[in-house]
């Protein structure tokens, strides 16, 4: 299966390297410290290479077997990013708000999404605009809206993924927790003041600057398409007769 090579000039351009103040630091990430500098300490982008390329085979293959990659980044300047690559990769994601239970408590959850699908459904039919007046369709349409805002990103989410992606595992820290509870393997950019045996497998970098989350998730995206495109490459030749099936079908055609 093709794996994707890491740049490293492309993270030191990006800012991966700069961690937070030395006083924030947690001591689980001192294998992945270079240095301290003007009183931030300086990540070492070889392990992040290291953990992004272990990483990005990891979810090439979960990709590859059909499995859902569950986006998380709630965080304001992560909340676009993260949307738009999910979206584009076909993943669900999470950008408002981590509800309880969206993974520990899905009968709950999923619920509330099928409650929002069939709201969605009648209101595209007309038959809410058929049945209620113009302020009770308004009403619902504002529903529509509001619950869109917590569960749209949900709604593709057939069963358990096979794996989380986070952006931010101490800002996301119930999205940590509910996927360690139920097993899931978790990837995620690890900071300098977080507890990197927390991610099954930890991206240790600057998990605050844009260009740094941006081209994260361009790695990401590439991988998932990769192990899509691998999944359809495997698809199309079992699809495809051998050379003897197409001989006996000749042969077959013939004979009639």
């Amino acid at each position: 299966m093709p794996t994707t090579e890491v740049d490293i000039k492309q993270l030191l351009e990006a800012g991966a390297h700069f961690g937070h103040k030395t006083e924030r630091w947690h001591p689980k990430m001192a294998p992945y410290i270079h240095s301290k500098r003007g009183g931030i300490h300086i990540i070492d982008l070889t392990k992040t290479v290291i953990g992004l390329e272990d990483a990005l085979k990891f979810i090439t293959k979960t990709s590859s077997e059909g499995k859902q990659i569950l986006f998380v980044g709630t965080k304001r300047q992560a909340q676009d990013l993260v949307r738009k690559t999910a979206e584009e990769t076909g993943m669900p994601y999470v950008t408002e708000r981590w509800l309880g239970g969206m993974l520990t408590n899905w009968t709950t959850i999923g619920g509330r999404v099928k409650h929002l699908q069939d709201l969605e459904n009648r209101m595209a039919s007309g038959e809410l605009a058929n049945k209620y007046n113009k302020l009770e369709v308004q009403r619902f349409q504002e529903e529509i809206e509001q619950m869109n805002t917590l569960y749209g990103g949900v709604k593709e989410l057939n069963k358990r993924p096979g794996a989380v992606f986070i952006i931010d595992i101490v800002h996301d820290v119930n999205a940590v927790r509910e996927a360690k509870k139920l097993g899931i393997p978790i990837v995620a950019m690890v900071d300098t003041n977080v507890d990197p045996t927390n991610v099954t497998y930890p991206i240790p970098a600057n998990d605050d600057a844009i260009k740094t989350i941006q081209l994260i998730l361009d790695y990401v995206q590439k991988a998932i398409e990769t192990g899509k495109a691998s999944a359809k490459k495997v698809v199309d030749k079992s699809e495809t007769p051998s050379k003897e099936e197409a001989k006996t079908v000749v042969e077959e055609v013939k004979e009639k």
